[in-house]
């Protein structure tokens, strides 16, 4: 594969994934104002046992498929890659009856676990409905899944990036269409509107097959092509081939569903703690603003800060097979300086601008604003958790992410209910962030046992990021008292848009500043801003 090939493919892939993330993080400003914090719990309800139910149902499959259908093409052996994915694509079918099924059966069982039927506004009846809803999306995204790995080992990235884009908009089209027509022009119910949400998924999927099986049609010459070329000498089993992919995608889906598996302890324990706690009456509402709301606001610094961290993985994965050891401790440098360096002032800045923020996608709420400003900073382990559980797959030590993983989310259980008792919201986000630092705490310890790296330099170099980062929130928060006079966030959606742009403005001005006079930016990202520090010492001199 030549290399601008392969930026090329990187580069297609990217942006459907980023244009996708995007589409999903904006569409919560009109279905917010739709459903509000009812409809908020209610969604996410629905949502996270669907997630775990699709990650078992394709198990990490469709990413191996795309692996080994890249290598044995490599070969010549176009057969092998072909009967691999036929076979896997009866059992995605088979996979996705069958999730579907139990998921849609175990609705009535789940719920009661969910709320406090005595004092959650919500019903066990409307909770049941909105998991069987999104449960029919089971039948189609697993199959999505696989034909997009099998094109992606063919080095196609287009089929995959286009289905992701016409998926998410088909998904929130529909989503934000039928919620509008149930509840102002039809008068529906908010368990209707959401229901007919959830099922959004299963359009979405629909939508993004669709694409796949157009280009399918379309490039069938080219793939029986590839079979008549196909060399015809590896004798590879499917049973082989099954037990391979299954070792090595095992520790993936684990580390897929962590954010997910985290949201379901809180689902299970969070109104059921509230409501022991005396605070049943409030808890729905708490819920939707932590698990729903908040958390999509503080996915995105993770998103953007992995991105460029996550490059950096295949340049660690060489040199720690060609045991390279000045090479590795400079990568390993470079992907948690990058890292620290977009998450540390983006959550801090969140933090800070917490009322403003919250207040620009949704409206005015104090206890948005007090859950995000909490929980921000929890992205800093999202993002570490991340990134040292690639770096760990890099070094082949994937096996110990399952171990981290369970760790922290025990510490998650063992702490989740009285500190929701003591602290409500507050006390989830306390318990998440432990269990994260749990797990972060062990991938780093293993990570530093097989390849005797020393985090020593990037500790100093992170202090420094967060001297910088104080000296911008300073700024910021000087500014925002100012404009304060002017500008009142809670009156209303543009004083808050504005007020937040004021503040995230200054900011990152600040921040960019201050570390590219003090040759931070030109230590990580190369010298582009050398001029600005000669000028400076020419003053000086």
């Amino acid at each position: 594969m030549s290399t601008s090939k392969l930026l090329r493919g990187t580069f297609i892939l990217t942006a459907g994934v980023m244009i996708s993330r995007l589409l999903g993080l904006f569409y919560v400003i009109p279905f917010y104002h739709l459903v509000g914090e009812r409809g908020g719990a209610l969604y996410g309800y629905g949502y996270v046992p669907y997630q775990i139910f699709l990650s078992l149902a394709t198990g990490g499959l469709p990413v191996a498929v795309s692996k080994f259908v890249s290598k044995y093409n490599a070969l010549g052996e176009y057969g092998v890659g072909y009967r691999l994915f036929r076979s896997g694509l009866i059992l995605m079918i088979a996979s996705g009856i069958a999730s579907w099924l139990i998921l849609y059966a175990l609705a009535p069982i789940l719920a009661p676990h969910v709320i406090d039927a005595k004092t959650n506004v919500n019903s066990v009846d409307d909770v049941t409905a909105v998991i069987r809803a999104v449960s029919f999306a089971l039948l189609i995204v697993p199959v999505m899944s696989l034909i997009r790995g099998f094109f992606q080992g063919h080095e196609s990235m287009g089929p995959t990036a286009l289905s992701q884009v016409v998926e998410q908009i088909a998904r929130i089209a529909f989503l934000l269409g039928a919620c509008y027509v149930i509840l102002r022009l039809m008068d529906g119910s908010i368990v209707s509107a959401v229901s007919a949400a959830t099922f959004a998924a299963f359009v979405g999927a629909a939508a993004g097959l669709l694409v796949l099986l157009v280009y399918w049609w379309k490039r069938r010459p080219y793939l029986q092509s590839l079979l008549a070329r196909d060399r015809g000498e590896a004798d590879v089993s499917l049973l082989a081939m099954y037990k391979e992919l299954l070792l090595s995608s095992i520790p993936f889906v684990f580390v897929g569903l962590s954010m997910s598996l985290y949201q379901l302890v809180d689902q299970f324990t969070f109104n059921h703690a509230m409501a022991a706690a005396g605070r049943g009456n409030i808890s729905e509402h708490a819920y939707s603003v932590f698990n729903m709301w908040a958390q999509k606001l503080v996915i995105i610094p993770v998103t953007l800060a992995t991105s460029f961290s996550l490059a950096l993985i295949p340049t660690i994965t060489k040199a720690y097979v060609a045991q390279d050891r000045k090479a590795l401790r400079q990568y390993l440098n470079q992907t948690f300086q990058v890292l620290m360096f977009l998450t540390l002032p983006a959550v801090i800045g969140m933090a800070v601008l917490a009322g403003p923020v919250y207040s620009s996608f949704y409206s005015y709420d104090p206890l948005g604003e007090q859950v995000l400003r909490w929980y921000a900073p929890a992205a800093i382990l999202y993002a570490l958790f991340s990134v040292t559980a690639a770096i760990m797959q890099g070094i082949n030590e994937q096996r110990f992410t399952v171990v981290s993983l369970t760790a922290g989310l025990l510490v998650k259980l063992l702490l989740n209910t009285p500190l929701i008792m003591k602290w409500s919201a507050v006390g989830a986000i306390v318990a998440t962030m432990a269990g994260y630092f749990v797990s972060v705490a062990f991938n780093l310890w293993v990570i530093q046992r097989r390849t005797r790296y020393r985090y020593r330099f990037v500790a100093r170099r992170t202090a420094f990021m967060a001297i910088l980062t104080a000296a911008m929130s300073a700024a910021v928060m000087g500014v925002e008292a100012l404009a304060s006079r002017w500008i009142d966030y809670r009156a209303g959606t543009a004083e808050s848009v504005g007020a937040a742009a004021i503040g995230a403005a200054v900011g990152a001005a600040v921040y960019l500043f201050l570390s590219i006079r003090s040759g931070l930016f030109s230590a990580l990202f190369g010298d582009r801003f050398a001029f600005w520090r000669r000028k400076e010492k020419k003053a000086v001199s």
